[in-house]
């Protein structure tokens, strides 16, 4: 079981990152870019934080923000708390694309999440953190031994 499910997860992953990179090639937008809309998607960011996402230097960042502003997807505006700092937000534009690019498979996930109960869910839930906790703990591991 351990091994059929560790398959499926690979699989998944697989087809996640196919899908996102169809959507991508569709758009044209590249990876970090991707990484960047979707932090966006959770609200409004700073620059560093989408330096820490997608693992690009300020000046990276910088001109992603640029290329994305400059084609309407995102938006940069003074913090009200402190006007010395930049907030990143996502625009309508992108939330639209957000919506039809991805909005069935979260219509379609929310359905298949109904089709469980709550026992199996909270399950679910608890593998699904561990696993996500595990994946990052390896990747800090992983950066750490290059640095």
């Amino acid at each position: 079981m351990a091994t059929a499910i560790g398959l499926a997860i690979m699989q998944w992953q697989d087809a996640t990152q196919a899908y996102d990179e169809a959507v991508g090639a569709r758009l044209g937008l590249n990876m970090a870019e991707r990484h960047c809309l979707g932090l966006l998607h959770g609200g409004p960011q700073s620059a560093g934080a989408i330096a820490a996402v997608t693992g690009l230097t300020p000046a990276a960042v910088t001109a992603l923000i640029d290329r994305l502003e400059a084609r309407g997807l995102l938006t940069r505006t003074r913090s009200l708390d402190d006007r010395r700092k930049v907030v990143i937000e996502a625009t309508e534009a992108t939330r639209d694309l957000s919506a039809r690019y991805y909005g069935t498979i979260a219509r379609e996930g929310e359905k298949l999440i109904a089709s469980f109960s709550d026992a199996e869910l909270g399950t679910i839930s608890r593998f699904v953190s561990a696993a996500l906790d595990l994946q990052r703990d390896q990747l800090a591991r992983l950066k750490a031994e290059a640095g």
